[in-house]
């Protein structure tokens, strides 16, 4: 039977979108790997009565297992661990050994950064992160504030609450100690293996999917199968016991006999780690010529730890000048089609290719909106091009969405295009 798991996400910033959140996500994703599965991930403000609700929803679905994160700091609105501690039946105290401890961290920090700090302010905010509820277990802090495994007060019923910081890296910093504390351990210990399998296919539409789906569902019983539309990829993820193993070799089976040449990953790797690797495996390199886009192509290719071994480097070329002095991008071409052209993104490829000495040349540009369209070139208007040893490939779309919508999509068909030249499969 699987262990469940429910995630309360505290912040305002986050509630409202000022800050995105990540630790529902990455937590979901680390419960899985222990074999538990979330049910429902919720996001509060730095309100009391709406954490109490959110705890009060969780623990009456059945979850064996709550994790909050966020609000463990020492302001006002910082009220997770009392709450938490209320709820479980449990009334906090400070801990005075605790308060020294976080004293001293926030001494060091302090003095590391030059800050200069009321002392009577400073202690107040350190035995506010040192109340402990009674009976619960600390986790030692990674920033200033220390994590709990708060268990329900005797003679009631529910699951332990998990209570993690909201800083990314102090929480998955946290999170080894907070696997390995009770009754988390015990908790995770009854939970049986949750495996999860990713197909991605370019240029799919859901509609055909979920026709192959509708004629193969009686022989996918035990399979958790989700499907999400993004920037043209069609991704398919499984989640299953290890009973439903041949469940979902049927299921690989059948997307792959109706959707083979579309098919660009059955092993979950991204179209951006695919490139890495193909250009690693190669020893290849390249440089990148973008406009519409203002470095986000060169950003993305960039983002994967060791990248500079194969990303020569980039130029954001906005301006026709940029283009021609920059890149070498004709004048003439530039005053006969246009700066949104194929011949301009072709240029902008080998201009990146030649002036960086890279294998790879890619070039990109556009008309991202929400102005500058006209009537043969509207808004959302891409060309892309991509050049090397293996020859060459551009492509020509016209996207819809927002501004942002059109760049990123950009990012993403221009990386297809690369995994098109090294690897072959689907035209981007």
């Amino acid at each position: 039977m699987a262990v469940r798991a429910g995630i309360v996400v505290t912040g305002t910033e986050v509630l409202t979108g000022r800050v995105g959140d990540r630790n529902g996500p990455w937590l979901a994703e680390e419960l899985r790997t222990q074999g538990v599965d979330v049910g429902a991930v919720v996001v509060v403000g730095d309100r009391p009565e709406d954490l109490r609700a959110a705890l009060a929803f969780l623990a009456g679905s059945g979850v064996a297992l709550v994790i909050t994160s966020g609000g463990l700091g020492p302001t006002a609105d910082d009220l997770t661990a009392a709450v938490v501690g209320d709820f479980q039946g449990r009334p906090s105290a400070v801990d005075p050994a605790l308060e020294e401890r976080i004293a001293a961290i926030v001494a060091r920090l302090g003095a590391r950064r030059g800050w200069a700090m009321d002392p009577v302010a400073t202690a107040a905010g350190v035995a506010k992160q040192a109340r402990v509820p009674a009976g619960a277990t600390v986790l030692e802090p990674v920033g200033t504030a220390p994590g709990l495994v708060v268990p329900v007060a005797e003679g009631r019923s529910g699951p332990p609450v998990l209570v993690l910081p909201g800083p990314p890296g102090e929480l998955q910093g946290m999170w080894p100690a907070a696997l390995a504390s009770e009754p988390v351990r015990t908790v995770l210990a009854g939970a049986p293996e949750l495996r999860q399998r990713t197909l991605r296919l370019w240029g799919t539409p859901e509609s055909e999917l979920a026709a192959t789906l509708r004629r193969v569902g009686d022989q996918l019983a035990g399979l958790e199968v989700t499907t999400c539309l993004r920037d043209g990829e069609l991704e398919i993820v499984t989640r299953f016991g290890p009973d439903a193993e041949a469940a979902h070799e049927r299921l690989q089976a059948a997307v792959t006999g109706d959707f083979g040449d579309t098919l660009f990953s059955s092993d979950g790797a991204t179209v951006d780690e695919q490139v890495a690797a193909a250009l690693a495996e190669r020893g290849w390199t390249v440089a990148v010529g973008e406009s519409c886009t203002g470095g986000l192509l060169t950003g993305r290719l960039t983002a994967a730890p060791g990248s500079s071994a194969a990303v020569l480097g980039g130029v954001t070329a906005y301006a026709d000048r940029a283009k021609e002095q920059l890149l070498g991008v004709p004048g003439a071409v530039l005053g006969t089609v246009g700066a949104v052209s194929p011949e301009v993104a072709l240029a902008l490829a080998e201009g990146a290719r030649d002036r960086f000495g890279a294998d790879l040349g890619l070039g990109a540009t556009g008309i991202a909106g929400p102005g500058g369209g006209t009537a043969d070139k509207p808004v959302g208007t891409v060309h892309l091009a991509a050049v090397g040893p293996a020859g060459t490939a551009v492509r020509s779309i016209v996207l819809g969405g927002s501004r942002d919508a059109v760049r990123q999509r950009t990012t993403t068909l221009a990386l297809h295009l690369l995994r098109q030249l090294l690897l072959g499969g689907p035209p981007a």
